[in-house]
């Protein structure tokens, strides 16, 4: 799938709670739950994203050109906030998250249910991911 379907679909699901606070806070929770579980040895400082209020843990790998994202935080709703963006950037090319027009928080209102701190640590998460898919892309310019 491509991120702009990933989106919608994610749109789509946040649609069905109809705007309602409560579901949709407890929505993002369980996306968190159905996260894999990050190993205790990527749990480390160097993989925390700076500028998140709550503790994350970011990696990445590169498989046939396309990036793998694990990702973990110490609070369930911003655990749910990461497994959204793995969703949407897993799998796909250093090219593509580096071009990636991310529309779906405004689409689903996201300002309303998360406050500016876990706001601009999402920023942080994306910017993380970026720079992941900036340092593969080298990577493979290096290789060709």
């Amino acid at each position: 799938m491509t991120i702009s379907q990933i989106q919608d679909e994610i749109i789509n699901e946040f649609s069905l709670l109809d705007g309602d606070m409560e579901m949709t806070v407890f929505y993002i929770m369980e996306l968190g739950q159905k996260l894999p579980v990050m190993d205790e040895a990527d749990r480390i400082e160097e993989n925390i994203v700076k500028g998140c209020q709550s503790k994350v843990w970011l990696t990445a790998k590169l498989n046939d050109g396309k990036i793998f994202f694990i990702g973990d935080s110490n609070t369930a709703i911003t655990k749910g906030l990461v497994s959204l963006l793995i969703r949407i950037f897993s799998g796909q090319s250093p090219e593509t998250i580096l071009n990636a027009d991310l529309y779906f928080m405004k689409k689903i209102g996201m300002e309303r249910f998360i406050g500016t701190q876990r706001s601009n640590g999402f920023a942080s998460m994306i910017k993380q991911m970026k720079i992941y898919a900036l340092a593969f892309k080298t990577q493979l310019i290096e290789k060709s």
